[in-house]
């Protein structure tokens, strides 16, 4: 079979495919076609080695997939061949190697598709749909206002939705062009702001009476982080969940504290047992066959053209889930 690595760090050029031994079912795994597998911007960072954590080379990367199962091992309820299925890799013991015309994992992880949802936007609504997901479970946005950046991105555009349908008061979406912007008010933002422009924190709290924003969920970190805290409200909360990418100064918590307000971390995986994780995708599975949560697609590419993929996402191109299809 072909599967995409990178044996070197570096740009999008050191992802190449290679040929591997198809995998065989072991006692208790299933074997997935894959139909498609989601690109996640993490997996730009760990290209590079500007992640938290540097993989060992070489790194097959791709956490998560959609198929059809092929074949099983023993043990294993027949029931299962020619099922749809997500396959979250990332909660697996080879939590790797989604870029690949097939793999293995065990048939306990595996989740039911509905026929409704597309094998793509199930991609979507793994990694990205548990994040925006959780991080709302967090930090309820019941009758506050919130701020979500990247909104046309994989989270955001998903947040966007999700915190609307939970109560938010008003819901502002942050992005950095106006197709973007435009995108983030189809998904029913209330108000968008352009953060590439240097008055953008001030423009938050012109759209709430010049209190701030109640909640800012922050997925990008970096310079936004200590930008965003100028359009926090007084007793806000400030839920970071862009791993390894913290950029807050001793200052800014001083400053924080002296405005009551709260840093909340946040990281997925802690949060996902086993009944959760099934729980969560099934609850995001419903909702997309319902029609009340809208994925976008905002890129397919086959295997051999994963390095332009991820350039695609590198250069926050996308809008929507960027996805393989081997």
């Amino acid at each position: 079979m072909k599967a995409v690595q990178f044996s070197r760090f570096g740009g999008p050029e050191v992802l190449e495919v290679v040929e591997l031994p198809e995998p065989a079912p072991q006692a208790g795994e299933v074997l997935v076609r894959v139909k498609a597998a989601g690109i996640n911007f993490f997996e730009v960072l760990m290209r590079a080695d500007r992640y938290a954590v540097t993989p060992q080379l070489p790194m097959f990367p791709g956490v998560e997939v959609a198929g059809v199962v092929e074949a099983i091992g023993q043990e294993v309820d027949a029931g299962l061949l020619g099922r749809r299925v997500a396959v979250p890799l990332f909660v697996s013991q080879r939590p790797h190697g989604g870029y690949a015309e097939q793999v293995t994992v065990p048939a306990d992880l595996v989740v039911p598709l509905p026929d409704a949802v597309p094998f793509e936007e199930a991609t979507a609504l793994m990694v990205q749909g548990l994040t925006a997901l959780h991080l709302l479970r967090q930090s309820p946005p019941g009758a506050k206002s919130v701020l979500v950046p990247a909104a046309s991105g994989g989270v955001g555009s998903l947040l966007v939705q999700l915190a609307r349908q939970k109560g938010a008061s008003k819901v502002i979406a942050a992005a950095s062009d106006k197709a973007k912007l435009d995108f983030a008010l189809s998904l029913g933002a209330d108000s968008v702001v352009d953060y590439s422009q240097p008055d953008w924190p001030a423009r938050v709290r012109e759209l709430t009476g010049g209190d701030g924003v109640g909640i800012i969920y922050d997925t990008v970190g970096g310079a936004l982080t200590a930008a965003s805290l100028q359009a926090l409200a007084a007793g806000g909360d400030l839920v970071f969940a862009a791993l390894g990418r913290y950029g807050l100064a001793a200052s800014d918590l001083d400053a924080m504290i002296g405005r009551n307000q709260s840093l909340r971390g946040f990281a997925l995986l802690p949060l996902l047992s086993a009944d959760v994780l099934r729980a969560s995708l099934s609850e995001l599975f419903q909702l997309a066959a319902s029609g009340r949560l809208r994925i976008a697609i905002g890129g397919r590419f086959p295997l051999d053209q994963a390095g332009a993929a991820h350039r695609l996402l590198e250069e926050r191109r996308a809008t929507g889930k960027v996805v393989l299809v081997p």
